[in-house]
């Protein structure tokens, strides 16, 4: 075979590839099929009418898009896209598809997020489930916990019983989200507090490395009573808070006289001592 017949089918190949990336040319039928496209929005959009017409789109070889302004309240910036087409020397236009689409202002809803990341505290209700992940950092197996870091740990959490225990992060973790949280020191309740939680008869310490730091409230008249607070925390329910008595009308001073005479004023005469005068001149 000669080169030239060789080379012949490579330049038709480059040729068809460059026709197929040209954008395809408005098939004039379709581009006039307005009202055709109108009626297939309506039935779809009804009871709710159709806007106005906003122009053409070829998609392909004797195919094309119209769209229309919607005007359904709930679906603002929305518009309708009807898209006909016609068979090859054909000159009857057919309704191919008519779909609902955002336009570049559309009111969309938000990205969707998986149902794990949405979770926030305090909604697991009655009933519910919350699987945790078998790669959760958070927790480790019991009896694989041994690392140096941990030994300490162990005495008092060997996981017998359990699956996974805590790990090192998710303890770290844990104990971050208290301390800065509103049982930690910086709480306000904990900035006017007479003393710290540590020095409070009802402050029970928890187990493990966490009772360095954490311990559950007691007090059933504290805001936090069954809670996990820090040990710096504190509030006003403390088990040596003195309560100041209210201030009350000072009563008259009792005057001590074992321990002086009383005198009587100067110019004025007692009667004992008027009789004593008459009886030093008789």
């Amino acid at each position: 075979m000669s080169p030239l017949r060789q080379s012949s089918p490579a330049r038709s190949s480059t040729t068809g590839s460059a026709r197929r990336t040209r954008p395809p040319a408005v098939d004039a039928a379709c581009a006039e099929a307005v009202d055709l496209a109108r009626a297939a929005a309506a039935d779809t959009a009804w009871p709710t009418p159709v806007g106005e017409h906003r122009g053409v789109r070829a998609e392909g070889d004797r195919l094309v898009t119209h769209y229309f302004d919607c005007l359904d309240t709930a679906y603002r910036g929305w518009r309708w896209a009807v898209t006909v087409t016609r068979a090859a020397r054909a000159k009857v236009v057919t309704v191919d598809e008519c779909v609902l689409m955002p336009g570049d202002d559309a009111l969309l809803a938000p990205p969707w997020v998986p149902w794990l990341e949405r979770l926030r505290p305090g909604d697991l209700g009655p009933g519910d489930l919350l699987p945790t992940a078998p790669d959760d950092v958070r927790l480790a197996p019991g009896f694989t916990e041994v690392s140096d870091s941990t030994d300490s740990q162990l005495v008092w959490e060997l996981g017998l019983g359990r699956v996974r225990v805590l790990s090192q992060e998710g303890r770290d973790e844990t104990a971050s989200r208290w301390y800065e949280g509103v049982a930690g020191p910086r709480a306000l309740i904990a900035s006017s507090a007479p003393a710290q939680c540590s020095t409070c008869g009802f402050y029970l310490q928890l187990a493990g490395e966490l009772r360095q730091v954490f311990g559950v409230c007691a007090n059933e008249y504290a805001p936090d009573d069954g809670r996990v607070v820090s040990a710096d925390h504190g509030c006003g329910a403390h088990s040596e808070a003195v309560n100041l008595p209210a201030a009350s009308e000072h009563n008259p001073p009792v005057i001590d006289e074992l321990g002086y005479d009383l005198m009587p004023a100067s110019g004025t005469a007692t009667p004992d001592a008027e009789a004593e005068e008459a009886l030093g001149h008789s």
